[in-house]
């Protein structure tokens, strides 16, 4: 059953939320966003909330305004970072709590991951084709998010959000639930074996089996080859600890569903960006 369910109201953003934490865990509010709603002008109609990718300011903020609205949690609330594809990731606390949601220059700087155990924090990262990768700990309550492209993936950005999640809050990962939302799908992700080599690294550093391997990469043959981060990643979350049972995986991919979604790679040109946002209420 996909984990991501559709929220379509009169005169709101399209969004996405992983209803089933929603239902079981109701101090939690957790999704993503889809490319529906806001008031963005073609290229980037109509809800980008990127502030990078050259449409106007006023824009991206009341697309990220109305977000806020949608999901009932004050604007203030909402906390972004400027991304930059690695595997940095930090504490959010209440010193943190709103930058970036009106500027790139108030945003916290050169972190693709962010977990908090605060209250009336929302924790958002930016996506066009990228893997978002939700995190939440029911016993200690603390949230997590993570954006994994190829660079982050390879880099292991999850086992970085596990272990920082473990060693600040106690965490055990056998508590965590992790799900894996829209992105591009082994569908549609053609890399060059630079790309390919890397991703067969990091699985040959976790001891993944040839099923396993080929799995997450299939040789074309020409020297292309596809790949597919969302197993990828489902492998490193299971080898940082994470309960098979405990990891919900879309099958919803940017490049197909883009009527629906922005894809940076399917566009092949300027285009907006979505939002995944996980908060405490």
């Amino acid at each position: 059953m996909e984990p991501f369910v559709k929220q379509v109201k009169e005169g709101r953003p399209v969004l996405f939320t992983i209803a089933s934490w929603m239902e079981q865990f109701s101090e939690l509010t957790v999704g993503f966003t889809s490319r529906h709603g806001g008031v963005s002008r073609a290229p980037y109609s109509t809800l980008n909330c990127g502030l990078h990718v050259n449409d106007l300011p006023e824009h991206v903020v009341k697309n990220r305004e109305l977000i806020a609205e949608a999901i009932g949690q004050p604007f203030e609330a909402f906390t972004y970072a400027e991304q930059v594809h690695g595997n940095e990731v930090t504490v959010v606390g209440l010193q943190e709590k709103g930058k970036g949601r009106a500027s790139r220059e108030s945003a916290i700087q050169a972190k693709d991951g962010f977990i908090t155990n605060e209250k009336g924090i929302v924790l958002c990262a930016q996506f066009a084709d990228c893997v978002p990768l939700f995190f939440y700990d029911p016993v200690k309550r603390v949230a997590g998010l993570a954006h994994a492209g190829w660079k982050g993936s390879v880099l292991n950005i999850s086992m970085a959000t596990i272990s920082l999640m473990t060693h600040t809050f106690g965490s055990q990962p056998a508590d965590i639930r992790a799900a894996i939302g829209p992105s591009i799908g082994v569908c549609c992700y053609e890399v060059d074996e630079t790309v390919a080599s890397r991703a067969y690294k990091v699985l040959t550093d976790v001891k993944a089996s040839p099923k396993e391997q080929l799995a997450v990469i299939t040789d074309k043959g020409n020297g292309k080859y596809m790949l597919n981060l969302q197993e990828l990643n489902r492998k490193l979350l299971r080898e940082a600890g994470i309960l098979s049972s405990h990891i919900e995986v879309t099958q919803l991919c940017t490049s197909c569903s883009s009527a629906l979604f922005f894809s940076h790679r399917k566009e092949g040109g300027p285009t907006g960006r979505m939002i995944a946002w996980i908060g405490l209420l």
